[in-house]
This record gives C-alpha cells, structure tokens and sequence, in this order.
C-alpha cells in the first residue's frame, strides 16, 4: 500500500461495481432457419372490406341478400324436376337444400366477382366442358364385334349407295347428266364422302357408336368449309416448299427456294450424346452440317434432337441460315496462310500454286469442295477432335485479311504486296 495514496481511494472502485445491480443475460435463441426476421407483421394479400361497406350489417340485408345471390327454387322448376328425376332423387335435392342455410353462404361464403370467375352457380342443367365431364351417354361396345372382310366392305357401300337414290324420282329415261344433276338437289355429295371414309362402320355385330375420347373428325371438302381456308403458300416458290420448311430461312436470309435448293448441304459429323437426369441417361443426337454453292460460300450449322432425322434436318437448315462469303485467290486458294484454333485444335491452311490439289483430313476436303477452293495444304498441328476440326477451318477461312486493305494500310500497291511482278510469284 503506498503511503501517498489511503485504502479509501483504492477500494473505491471495487465497492462502486458491488453496488451496481447484476442485469440478468439476455434469452437469444437462435432461429430453426436461415431467412431474415421481418421487420413487422406480415400484411395481408387482399385489402380487408367492412361490412358496413357491403351494405351487411342488419339481419333484414343478410337475408335479403341472400335470398338475392341464393334463390330457391320456383314451384315450375320444381315441376320440371320432377319430370326429369326420379321420386329418390328429388328427396336427395330437396334434403340437400334444405341443409344448406343461404344466412350460412352469405357471411361465411365467398363469392367471386372478377370477370373470369367460373359459373359453379347454377341449376346443373348445362354442361360446362371446364367443369364437369363428358357424359358416358353410349352403350360400351358389344363382345361379340368384329371386322368387316371384303365381302362386307362391298355389301355396306352397295347398302349405302342405295340409301343414298331418293325414292320419289323416277331415273328412266334420263342422260346421265341429268342423273348427276338430280342426284346433287337431293344428296350432298362432299357429306356423304367424309361420313364413309372418315367415320366408317367398320365392324360387324356392333351396337352402334360408343364412348370415345376422340373428338369427331372433320372433312376437308365440306360444304361450306371447302375453298375458305388456303395455307401460306408463297407463289414465287412455285410448288417448291409448300410445307414450309424453308420459310424462316428465306425472311432470315432474303434468298429464294430456289436459290436455297441449288446450295449443296453435307452432314459431316454425328456424335450421340446423353444427358444424366433424375430419369437416367437420356439419349440424343448431335449433328454438324454445312451448306455451300462451290463458289465462295460457306455456312456451317449444328443441332442436336431426340430423332436423327430431326437433329439433320435442324442442321441443314440452321447452315443454310448461316452462309457467309469467303475470300478466295483468284478463286481457287486461299491468301496466303492462315490459322485457325478452336479449343486444343489448330488447322494450319497454306496457299499453293495452280494443279497443286486438294491435300487435307476428308472432313477439311468436303468443307474445300462445297467453298469453290482447289489449290491448299491443310494439316492439325495438334488435336484431331472432329467437331473442333472442322469449326477451327471454318474459322481460318472467315479470318483471311483483304489484300486492299492490307495495301492501303501500309501506303503501298496491291502488286507491291504481293510481290508478283513479272509473274515472279503466282500465290
């Protein structure tokens, strides 16, 4: 204890924190899950509407309301359900209504409003195909059906046709123009022929139509129908693509069909692929094509489908939507050398001189064909992968320079660049 400074000073401080009083420690709980507390209480989707502003708030407007959005029946409806139901099942309805309290549907009930509210209040005497069922209203088929054999076939038309000759006219004596004549006031020809060949009686021993889950077929010659629906068909394709299948790549590209069908489109590489999903290994097709005229253009297109005529087709297609013109030496080679590198691939194309050939991989050889090229040296330095291969030679081809503007950028003339004077240099 130091003399200059007394007890009282230094227990001072110690006497001070007993005298404070002991806060007891805080309840945290950590939550059971990882989202942010919210800052208040959550509101409500849909804005609270008072009773008072729907008028509800005497018994003598719940009643009056109710019996307004919940009548009961009239004693003609009553007379008119009880022609088409049964004695049980007309106590069945009016023990169900009488169960039911409209006080009960007004104050508890929600009725929709908006204009897209489903008519579920109603008196069931319609059917509403988003609602209810299609009624079972046929016989199942009989056990003892079976197929008509050629025999029958010819019997039932020859049936058919006599159903079909009106009874009141007397046909002797007249041409045969006359008959056909005669015949169309009475029979409706394009009628008759879609009831035969497209709903046809092809059974025996039948009890008629039955329950089907198919919708009733249409003609394309009925009456009325026939001539007012034409497909888009372009008249400049002259019968060349009625079913459409150039239409995008002629907006895409601004060619005709007949430009399109003149290119030449080649698949030159398919691999099958699978996708790993919670249903297993899901097998597709991958396909690489390209399309070109053999005179500078060249596209390239890749798809991949379920079905291997889908994913060519796609293909074919999508290289078609995707041709580009390539530079060419005097429309035979290449400029110079150029190189191409899609992932670990590098294509290497070198110019050669006019007879040299085509001297590269069968997949390089046909992308050469289809562009208009016949002089060239190709070789992969490094990986061979087919689909790298072929995207990496498109690439080099696309990145050649123009001589122009080679010459122009560095102040010369196009014969400076190329050193050719007095043919000293011919690629």
């Amino acid at each position: 204890m130091s003399v200059a400074r007394p007890a009282r000073c230094l227990l001072s401080r110690r006497f001070a924190a007993a005298a404070k009083p002991i806060a007891a420690p805080s309840q945290c709980h950590s939550s059971f899950h990882s989202s942010a507390q919210l800052a208040g209480p959550r509101k409500p989707r849909f804005k609270s509407i008072r009773a008072e502003e729907m008028g509800l708030i005497s018994p003598e407007k719940i009643e009056e309301y109710g019996k307004q959005t919940f009548p009961q029946y009239t004693p003609e409806e009553m007379e008119v359900l009880k022609k088409r139901y049964t004695p049980e099942q007309m106590a069945a309805l009016e023990a169900g209504e009488a169960a039911i309290d409209p006080r009960d549907l007004t104050i508890q009930g929600r009725v929709r409003r908006d204009p897209y509210k489903l008519p579920y209040l109603d008196d069931f005497s319609k059917i509403y195909p988003i609602i209810d069922k299609r009624p079972q209203n046929l016989p199942p088929p009989s056990p003892r059906a079976r197929f008509m054999t050629t025999e029958e076939h010819t019997l039932d038309l020859e049936k058919r046709l006599n159903a079909m000759i009106p009874k009141d006219v007397n046909f002797e004596g007249m041409k045969e123009d006359e008959i056909h004549a005669e015949l169309s006031k009475h029979i409706d020809f394009d009628m008759e022929e879609a009831k035969y060949f497209l709903e046809p009686e092809t059974l025996v021993n039948s009890n008629g139509p039955t329950n089907s889950a198919l919708a009733p077929a249409l003609g394309k010659k009925l009456s009325g129908v026939a001539g007012k629906y034409k497909a888009p068909v372009d008249p400049e394709d002259r019968g060349k693509d009625d079913a459409g299948i150039y239409k995008q790549v002629k907006r895409r590209t601004g060619l005709t069909v007949a430009q399109l069908t003149t290119m030449v489109v080649k698949t030159i590489v398919i691999r099958n692929v699978h996708n790993q999903s919670r249903l297993g290994k899901i097998r597709s097709m991958w396909v690489l094509a390209i399309a070109g005229n053999g005179n500078g253009i060249l596209g390239i297109g890749e798809a991949k489908a379920i079905e291997p005529e889908v994913a060519r087709q796609k293909a074919k297609l999508l290289a078609l939507q995707n041709l580009r013109p390539i530079r060419r030496y005097e429309d035979r080679t290449v400029f110079g050398t150029v190189e191409g590198k899609v992932g670990a691939t590098i294509v290497q194309i070198h110019a050669r001189p006019p007879g040299f050939g085509l001297r590269a991989s069968h997949r390089l050889f046909e992308i050469f064909r289809l562009v208009g090229i016949r002089d060239v040296a190709a070789k992969m330095t490094r990986s061979r992968n087919p689909m790298n291969s072929v995207k990496a030679c498109v690439q080099a081809l696309q990145s050649q320079h123009d001589p122009n503007e080679l010459a122009i950028g560095r102040g010369k003339k196009l014969v400076d660049l190329r050193r050719v004077y007095y043919c000293g240099r011919v690629y």
